[in-house]
């Protein structure tokens, strides 16, 4: 069982490296298909994962056949259909929900459009609930995300949940709720709990806590209290997991069987099974209430195997039982793998099987907690590397006390009161109340904890090869006693300690131009120092381009200190993030040619005729001659190689300030490399200007599908007649430039080095 799972899952997986689904040739994998049933080991496994490669291709087949009709999207489009899940309220009474379109009103009439989709309702949104049905006017597009190393994969995250367009509603009259009784009784349950939650609790931060342990709704959740769960490695207590899957499960089997022993029927129905059956039941209930993720999917497998073997036999196999597991999970959803919950849920009980061959046995119990949190949070730290490039010092001592603090206390007080809510009301809001004071003196616990300096620490990026090295290593180091393999372990795990991200050499420009949707944010980076010119957006509802898009890069990049934060000037598009990148990193020096608007650090504003060299590269700003506001007082900087190649950041400037540099010191203006000015606004990027510079590579900083137009058409073509090879964020996401001595100009678009079938 255990090795023909691990089969599948290695079908599976060889999938999900695909940049697109495979030709016709790829059905040669079936005649591996009857190798299943062979008597040799290898070959039973070549047929097993060839059938794990073929159900996955099936299945991701079946969802890339859901898609958006091109005509559709980008425009307004009236359409109805069924509010799934739970909506996510946030900032101004924005929301967000996932919508099951059943239909859309063409120019003929109403026609048939199923497909799942991400709704967000900015203004004045109502309240809506699961399993409703709505009339809205909506503008969609297909999924799309940003592209950046080391930064969340949005449009993977869709695929995996099965979500095929994404939009938001548009005003007017045409937006109103459908008659009819919704659909849904479990998620109807889920939004009713949640609602009690938060009319019983006390404040809005405890709610929300509160809401993510009882129903697996975490949208309430603010962003302090998720970095503080960053920072302690204790973000999986917050949400119904596979430890609180089982923990009802084990709560309601002691329970039962002993109180079906002492006042059951216990001869006609034995209490053991009377138990068992019970304890199935609850946990399938809570992980319906759990919104039916991975991790608790894989919980209530795991507790039902459990049980029918105590059933059958009394004497279950845990390896067996998890292998078993992980067969059901892939063959209900192939593409569970790509979840971090899959990876994280499934190895953390198979770590703990594997510690559980002997390396603790004979220490104290304390002894033997502590070690297992330790072995526990270092054998997790592989996965925590590949998915989130960073890990928690001390998440051992947070977890030592937060896991029995939230399982044994918090979680049953918070289910009696779930389950009291609708008898006993009173009861109910007691138990609630009860359930939030033990929160708050966990809360206390990490907060203080997460106010240490440093406890959250940054991964390098490297190679999938290296890490997958460091776990093995791993393996070796924390195996039984009796398998002397310390030294093995050791000698794996080294690499991915000693290697570091590469630097470029004395003389020698490195660029990166990141993907912040409509913005701009650029790393510039010498043999030992880095600049940031601009740090993209920020906006009311959370989003912020320097805490998700630019620290993520600069931490897997190593670096912890910025020399130089430019801020060009002060349209959020360019300013938003900046705050985040200077209470993130060590910032020596910020400066912008809006100083006045940055408060939240002392800056200095930038002049023309400022320079200065780093590790042989010259930094010099050609704008702004005066101080000034708006576009026209973006810093605009020209960085010079030791081997005379440049590039030009001009920031958002504009015809005026383009004209004056023309006139002034237009031979200061050529260049190799162009960050288009104003994101290839038509304001922009006038014939004098393209033809001083001269670029032979130019890059538009821009969202996609943005409402601009950017870049416009016009203003690319005139970049083209001059010979320039062009590409922009939106389309090649983050875009990498090397400017090293003796070679070319080396471009590695991001979006094209990472592909995959679901882009």
């Amino acid at each position: 069982m255990l090795y023909s799972a691990l089969a599948f899952l290695a079908g599976v997986c060889s999938f999900q490296t695909l940049s697109a689904l495979p030709g016709t040739a790829g059905y040669g994998l079936a005649v591996l298909l009857p190798a299943v049933a062979s008597q040799r080991r290898w070959l039973r496994v070549a047929g097993i994962a060839a059938a794990g490669f073929l159900w996955c291709w099936w299945y991701a087949a079946e969802r890339l056949a859901l898609e958006l009709p091109a005509e559709l999207a980008g425009r307004d489009l009236l359409v109805q259909g069924v509010i799934q899940g739970l909506p996510e309220g946030g900032a101004s009474q924005r929301l967000r929900f996932r919508f099951q379109l059943e239909r859309y009103r063409g120019h003929d009439g109403w026609r048939e459009l199923r497909l799942p989709a991400r709704i967000s309702w900015y203004r004045d949104a109502p309240e809506v609930r699961p399993g409703e049905r709505w009339q809205l006017s909506l503008r969609l597009k297909k999924p799309r995300g940003l592209a950046n190393p080391a930064g969340f994969d949005y449009e993977r995250w869709l695929f995996a949940h099965g979500i095929r367009a994404t939009g938001y509603v548009r005003g007017g009259g045409d937006n109103r709720r459908l008659p009819g009784e919704p659909a849904g009784w479990i998620t109807r349950a889920r939004g009713y709990l949640a609602e009690r939650i938060v009319m019983g609790a006390g404040s809005a931060e405890s709610a929300g806590l509160l809401a993510a342990l009882g129903v697996g709704e975490r949208s309430g959740m603010e962003a302090a209290q998720w970095e503080v769960l960053r920072n302690t490695g204790t973000s999986h207590l917050m949400a119904i997991s596979g430890l609180h899957v089982g923990l009802v499960a084990t709560l309601v089997f002691v329970a039962v069987r002993r109180g079906w022993g002492r006042w059951g029927d216990a001869l006609r129905w034995p209490a053991p099974a009377v138990a068992a059956v019970s304890a199935m039941v609850a946990a399938l209930v809570y992980a319906l209430l759990a919104g039916f993720q991975v991790p608790a999917q894989r919980a209530l497998i795991m507790v039902w195997l459990w049980m029918l073997s105590l059933l059958w036999s009394g004497k279950p196999d845990p390896w067996r039982v998890w292998g078993a597991a992980l067969w059901v999970v892939l063959l209900l959803n192939p593409l569970s793998v790509l979840l971090a919950g899959f990876w994280l849920s499934f190895g953390a009980v198979a770590w703990i099987l594997y510690l559980g061959l002997g390396r603790f046995g004979r220490a104290s119990r304390w002894r033997s907690v502590l070690g297992l949190q330790m072995a526990l949070v270092l054998g997790l730290t592989p996965l925590l590397w590949l998915w989130f490039h960073q890990v928690s010092v001390i998440a051992p001592l947070a977890n030592l006390v937060a896991i029995p603090w939230i399982s044994l206390l918090v979680v049953p007080t918070l289910l009696l009161a779930l389950v009291a809510l609708p008898l006993v009301a009173p009861l109910g809001e007691l138990l609630l109340r009860v359930a939030e004071q033990l929160l708050a003196v966990l809360w206390w616990w990490l907060e203080w904890l997460a106010s240490f300096p440093a406890v959250l620490v940054p991964l390098p990026l490297l190679a999938a090869e290296v890490v997958a090295l460091f776990a093995v290593g791993l393996l070796c180091l924390l195996a039984p006693k009796g398998l002397p393999l310390r030294l093995v372990g050791l000698s794996l795990m080294l690499p991915a300690v000693a290697l570091q991200p590469g630097r470029a050499t004395e003389g020698d420009l490195w660029l990166t131009l990141l993907d912040v949707g409509q913005g701009l944010a650029a790393v510039l980076e010498t043999r030992s120092h880095v600049l940031v010119y601009d740090a993209g957006p920020a906006f009311a509802n959370g989003l912020d381009s320097g805490e998700t898009v630019v620290v993520p890069y600069l931490q897997q990049r190593g670096y912890r200190r910025v020399d130089r934060l430019l801020i060009s000037h002060a349209d959020n598009e360019h300013l938003g993030g900046g705050e985040a990148v200077f209470r993130r990193l060590d910032v020596q020096q910020v400066q912008s040619g809006e100083p006045d608007a940055i408060t939240w650090a002392r800056s200095t504003r930038c002049r023309a005729g400022q320079h200065w060299e780093w590790d042989g590269v010259r930094f010099e700003y050609l704008a702004p001659v005066r101080p000034g506001s708006g576009n026209n007082a973006s810093c605009v900087l020209r960085i010079e190689t030791a081997d005379g190649r440049a590039v030009l950041l001009p920031g958002d400037i504009e015809r005026r300030v383009e004209n004056h540099l023309v006139g002034s010191q237009s031979q200061r203006l050529a260049a190799q490399v162009l960050v288009a000015p104003h994101h290839g606004s038509r304001t922009s990027s006038t014939p004098g200007f393209v033809q001083a510079v001269d670029p032979d590579i130019v890059l538009f900083a821009v969202g996609y599908r943005n409402r601009f137009g950017f870049p416009r058409p016009a203003v690319v073509q005139r970049y083209l007649r001059g010979g320039a090879t062009v590409l922009d964020t939106a389309q090649s996401g983050a875009i990498q430039l090397r400017l090293v001595a003796g070679q070319g100009v080396q471009v590695v678009p991001f979006r094209d080095r990472v592909r995959r079938y679901w882009h």
